[in-house]
C-alpha cells in the first residue's frame, strides 16, 4: 500500500471513530449538547482535526445521517422485492416506516433534525450532495412502484410525474411522525394518536387518487386486516 492510499484509510478511520463517537454522545445527551471541542477530546484528537473531517456540528450531523441511511434504504428494498399490488406496497412503505420509527427513535430524530433550515444551510455543499445521493435509491424504488401501477392501469397519473405523485405520502408519511413526535400536541387538538390514525389517512390519500384497488374505510377491520397482512410479510408483525 502507498503512502497516499495509507493516508486516505488513516482518514476515513478517523472519521468513522468521530462519528462513532457522536453517534454515543447524541444518544447519551441529544443534539443539542453536543460540542465539537468535547467529541475531539473524547477521540483524543485535537479539535482543528476535527474540524479538518467536519467544517461545522451540522455538517457532522449530516455525515452522520448519511452513514444511517443504509439502514432506511433496507427498509425500502425489502418493499421492492415483495410481489404484490402497487397499492398495498406503497402503503407498505408506511406501516414499515412506522416500525423502524420505534425500533430506530434516534435515527428518526436525527432526519427531523438534519432537515431543518438551521442545520441543512450551515453543513457544507460536499455534505449536503452526499446525503442527497443516498436518498436517490429509496426515490428510485418509490417512483418505481408508482410508475408499475400506472402501467397496470392501477393509477392514472393525470399529467404528474411518479414523484409527484410519491410525493404526497411522503409528505404525509414524515409530517405524521414530526407531529406524533411532538409531546401533548395531538392531545391538543384531540387528534387519537397511534399509526392507525396515520395509516386511514394515507388511504384517504390513495382513494382520492383513484388508486386501485379502492379500500373502504368504513370497515375499521379491512384496513386492520391489511397492515397485519404487511407486518407479517414484512417480518415485523
Amino acid at each position: 500500500m502507498g503512502t497516499s492510499e495509507r493516508k486516505q484509510r488513516e482518514r476515513e478511520e478517523r472519521e468513522q471513530l468521530f462519528l462513532d463517537a457522536a453517534e454515543q454522545l447524541i444518544a447519551e445527551e441529544g443534539f443539542l449538547q453536543l460540542q465539537m471541542a468535547r467529541l475531539a477530546k473524547a477521540c483524543d484528537y485535537a479539535t482543528g482535526t476535527l474540524y479538518q473531517h467536519f467544517t461545522s456540528k451540522e455538517d457532522l450531523l449530516m455525515a452522520l445521517m448519511a452513514r444511517q441511511s443504509a439502514l432506511h434504504l433496507e427498509l425500502f428494498e425489502r418493499i421492492e422485492q415483495w410481489q404484490a399490488p402497487s397499492r398495498q406496497r406503497i402503503f407498505a412503505i408506511c406501516v414499515a416506516e412506522q416500525d423502524f420509527n420505534q425500533r430506530q427513535a434516534n435515527y428518526v430524530k436525527l432526519s427531523q433534525y438534519v432537515m431543518t433550515e438551521a442545520v441543512w444551510e450551515n453543513a457544507s455543499e460536499a455534505r449536503r450532495q452526499q446525503l442527497l445521493q443516498c436518498g436517490q435509491p429509496i426515490c428510485r424504488i418509490v417512483s418505481g412502484i408508482v410508475q408499475q401501477a400506472i402501467d397496470a392501469g392501477d393509477l392514472d397519473p393525470q399529467g404528474a410525474s411518479t414523484m409527484e405523485l410519491a410525493y404526497g405520502t411522503w409528505a404525509l408519511c414524515q409530517g405524521s411522525h414530526t407531529l406524533d413526535h411532538t409531546q401533548g400536541l395531538l392531545e391538543a387538538f384531540s387528534i387519537p394518536r397511534g399509526p392507525m390514525t396515520m395509516y386511514r389517512n394515507m388511504n384517504r390519500l390513495l382513494n382520492g387518487m383513484q388508486w386501485q384497488p379502492l379500500l373502504d374505510l368504513s370497515q375499521p377491520k379491512v384496513l386492520q386486516q391489511l397492515v397485519q397482512h404487511i407486518e407479517q410479510h414484512l417480518g415485523i408483525a
